[in-house]
C-alpha cells in the first residue's frame, strides 16, 4: 500500500530565487570590462553560464523571448565549448549588453511575480464563489 502511495506522490520542484543570481552575473559582466587575468574569465565563463541557465528555468514556462535571450547567453558563454573572440574590444559591447539582460530579468521577473499572484487570487477567488 505505501508503495502505491510513493509512485502517485506528486514530486516537488527545486525552487530557487533568480534574483542574487542575477545580481552576481550581472556584476561580474561590469567588472569584466577592465583588463583582468585569464582566470577571472575562465570564472566568468562558468558562473554566467549557470547563471544563465538558472535564469532561463525560471522564465522557461513564462516567457519565450527571456528563455531565448538567455539561451543565447548561455551558449555564447559556454564553458565546455568556449566561443573565442580573441580580440578584449569585441567582448566589451557583449559583457554590458549581458549584464543590462541580467538587470532587466530582474524587473520582468517582478511583474511576472506580481501577475501571477492576481492570476492565483481570482482563481481562488472564483473557486470559492462556486456553488455546487
Amino acid at each position: 500500500m505505501q508503495l502505491l502511495s510513493i509512485c502517485y506522490m506528486k514530486t516537488s520542484t527545486f525552487t530557487y530565487k533568480t534574483k542574487p543570481i542575477s545580481i552576481i552575473c550581472a556584476s561580474l559582466l561590469f567588472i569584466a570590462i577592465f583588463k583582468l587575468p585569464i582566470e577571472f574569465y575562465m570564472i566568468l565563463r562558468i558562473v554566467v553560464f549557470i547563471g544563465a541557465l538558472l535564469v532561463l528555468n525560471s522564465f522557461i514556462d513564462k516567457s519565450v523571448s527571456w528563455t531565448i535571450v538567455f539561451g543565447l547567453i548561455a551558449i555564447l558563454f559556454n564553458p565546455i565549448v568556449p566561443i573565442y573572440l580573441y580580440v578584449k574590444d569585441y567582448w566589451i559591447p557583449i559583457d554590458i549588453v549581458s549584464g543590462i539582460v541580467f538587470l532587466m530579468s530582474l524587473i520582468s521577473n517582478k511583474t511576472n511575480e506580481k501577475d501571477e499572484v492576481k492570476k492565483d487570487n481570482k482563481t481562488k477567488e472564483f473557486q470559492r464563489d462556486k456553488i455546487y
